[in-house]
């Protein structure tokens, strides 16, 4: 990895964030995948203190807050009993905060879907806001929120909750399809949210984002994360591109530029710089 060239690392991980698999990048860059790993991983960890240098302080009224799914190894229903008590196998949930007016993702935090990673994802999102009053949050019905957002900002938040209610919907034998939503309600748990600002569709998007820019989170297929630590990494690199260098298609700048943090694009030579030693 340490003799790969400039041009050769930046067509690699344009790859990554592009969604291709490390397989494809073997075929296509000529690099043992071994390498590309060891990159990802590498760069990764430098995005993850890009990250936290960088997103702190910032200004936001609105953040809406959910989780997407993923697994390391192996789902949870087939671990065995020794795996189960290893919290770094199984099931997975991504924690994605959302700041809904500048599409900024200030803070990711990956784990369990229990209040340990719940209490952890929203005390890193305070100390990344700017003392700036009163802020208003959004996230679905995971009642692991209620204590994590009290103990995170105390009684000086707006907070609400939604819940998606989903029809029962026969796709039909050998096909796979969501569930179709059938009411969506939303419960004012604390101080005076604004009624059209109680949403988490943002956030939801965002998701989908994730899933079609990390080829290991593309649904039904073979592509997974065998090791914690890679799935991290691969996030890290992920959001750091979608802050600082992909121009935002309804903003026309970078989520990191709308919410005043820097004053321009950032290039691959600028996230290179954060490589992990």
């Amino acid at each position: 990895m340490n003799t790969l060239s400039k041009v050769k690392k930046i067509q690699i991980l344009s790859g990554l964030v592009e969604g291709m698999s490390i397989r494809s990048l073997e075929r296509m860059t000529n690099t043992h995948r071994d390498t590309i790993m060891r990159l990802m991983i590498r760069i990764g960890k430098g995005c993850q203190r890009l990250l936290e240098e960088n997103l702190k302080d910032f200004h936001s009224k609105y953040i809406e807050a959910d989780e997407i799914w993923t697994f390391v190894k192996k789902k949870e229903k087939k671990l065995n009993p020794i795996e189960k008590a290893n919290q770094k196998l199984g099931d997975q949930y991504v924690f994605v905060a959302l700041d809904a007016e500048t599409k900024l993702v200030p803070v990711f935090v990956v784990g369990k879907r229990d209040s340990g990673t719940a209490t952890e994802f929203m005390q890193e999102l305070q100390k990344r806001l700017k003392e700036n009053g009163r802020i208003q949050i959004t996230t679905d019905s995971l009642k692991a929120y209620l204590w994590a957002v009290e103990l995170a900002f105390g009684k000086d938040v707006d907070y609400a909750q939604l819940t998606k209610l989903f029809a029962s919907v026969n796709p039909g034998l050998g096909r796979y399809s969501p569930p179709r939503i059938s009411q969506v309600v939303s419960t004012r748990i604390q101080g005076n949210p604004d009624e059209k600002h109680i949403s988490t569709s943002y956030v939801e998007r965002q998701n989908l984002t994730i899933r079609m820019q990390i080829r290991r989170f593309t649904r039904l297929t073979n592509a997974f994360s065998k090791k914690l630590e890679n799935l991290k990494a691969s996030l890290a690199l992920h959001f750091a591109h979608y802050n600082f260098v992909r121009i935002h298609s309804s903003l026309r700048v970078t989520p990191a530029m709308e919410a005043k943090i820097t004053d321009h694009i950032w290039g691959w030579e600028e996230i290179l710089a954060y490589e992990a030693n």
